[in-house]
């Protein structure tokens, strides 16, 4: 039996190139994996078949969009994860997915080597093989477009030598790649950071300038997981998929921003991901409400060093494991319902209500029947500014 290399297939020219030119460049039989991350386009079977004609001994594809939104955005929303407080790492998110499905078709077709179509230019090359050396470490890892000259000239030309069954035409001026969580769109005429986005841009936000009347929702947690809309018990990938549509007609998910790249290049990029803005929004709000002011404070720092390890291709890394636990127990009482009003691009709260809320309102309120001491705050001030009192008066004294 021949050699055997399994390929992360999208279904584009590169990668339907890259069947043939494996396999003349290595000798092996290539098996053709493509996962459904909720991307959209085309239908899985359309994808298998084109990886069987471009000479895939076999094509393997999966709809994983439960998976996704449950094993991989959960986690992300739980942690309020937003790489340099903005992106919601909507690619890095789906890239451990693949990788997890392209080692266990790697051990089923007794695979020895695994390849991918990245460029040696961006984080995803790094989030593939990291991921690949912690779940499957014995396998070699190809990755023809990076090492081996694949260039989109040569692979145009490779397709239409051997006759491949793409179009070899068709070229979008961007360079796009999207999932259920959001869209990231870059390259062409957004590369000149002082270009502004233009409207055909977008596919999963409408024009936030349009007039339109607001959308006013509720979103429901149980300990942190998102799991209804409206009073309508929903799975996560349904709760996704409907903030998608209600927050991306208002405009809402709307990012441009210079971004720092793991391989230690800034990149202009543009991002859209309504829900997940949305969402995450909803659910900083219900954690204000929920979870105690120390603990609050502390997994603000676990959520940001939790999307840098994400980002960085560090899913299936012991420290990355270590913080989900973290977080899942910050999570416990991230129980209740947050109002929210969409419009105009934003995703603006306007109530809370929880059973496992830490809000009083007898201690809150100005009003009569406040049941706060605020005779115990002097002596609480005292002893709070204590230490700065007294190095204030030794600096004085020492001048």
């Amino acid at each position: 039996m021949s050699e055997r290399v399994v390929l992360a297939y999208s279904g584009g020219l590169d990668t339907s190139v890259a069947i043939g030119w494996i396999a003349e460049e290595t000798g092996a039989e290539v098996v053709a994996v493509a996962i459904d991350c909720g991307q959209g386009g085309e239908d899985l079977d359309v994808v298998r078949q084109r990886a069987l004609d471009c000479g895939a001994v076999e094509a393997v594809v999966a709809d994983a969009k439960d998976e996704f939104a449950t094993e991989y955005c959960v986690p992300a929303l739980r942690a309020n994860a937003l790489y340099m407080d903005r992106y919601p790492l909507v690619s890095a998110l789906s890239r451990p997915l693949i990788v997890k499905h392209l080692a266990d078709a790697a051990r089923y077709h007794n695979a020895t080597m695994v390849a991918h179509g990245c460029t040696g230019k961006g984080n995803d090359q790094v989030r593939f093989e990291a991921g690949l050396a912690a779940l499957f470490p014995e396998l070699k890892v190809l990755a023809p477009v990076r090492d081996s000259g694949m260039t989109r000239d040569k692979a145009i030309a490779f397709a239409e030598e051997k006759g491949l069954p793409i179009d070899v035409t068709k070229k979008s001026p961007y360079s796009i790649d999207q999932n259920l969580f959001g869209r990231a769109v870059e390259t062409g005429f957004l590369e000149d950071i002082w270009n502004g986005p233009i409207e055909d841009v977008y596919a999963y936000t409408d024009n936030p300038a349009e007039p339109r009347e607001p959308d006013e929702l509720v979103v429901s947690f149980t300990a942190g997981v998102p799991t209804a809309i409206d009073g309508k018990e929903l799975t996560p990938l349904q709760v996704i998929e409907e903030m998608n549509r209600r927050a991306g007609a208002q405009g809402v998910g709307r990012i441009d921003m210079v971004e720092d790249r793991l391989v230690g290049i800034k990149s202009r990029e543009v991002y859209e991901a309504p829900g997940a803005i949305a969402l995450i929004a909803a659910h900083q709000e219900l954690e204000n409400v929920t979870v105690e002011r120390e603990l609050a404070r502390f997994k603000r720092g676990v959520d940001q060093r939790w999307g840098e390890l994400v980002y960085d291709g560090l899913w299936f890394s012991p420290l990355k494991s270590a913080l989900d636990g973290f977080i899942a127990e910050a999570n416990k009482h991230v129980t209740g319902d947050i109002r929210m009003v969409l419009h105009g691009g934003r995703a603006v709260v306007t109530g809370r209500r929880s059973e496992a809320s830490l809000y009083d309102y007898d201690l809150a309120t100005y009003d009569t029947g406040d049941t706060f001491d605020q005779s115990l705050a002097r002596g609480f001030i005292d002893i709070w500014s204590m230490p700065a009192k007294i190095a204030s008066v030794r600096d004085r004294k020492q001048g």
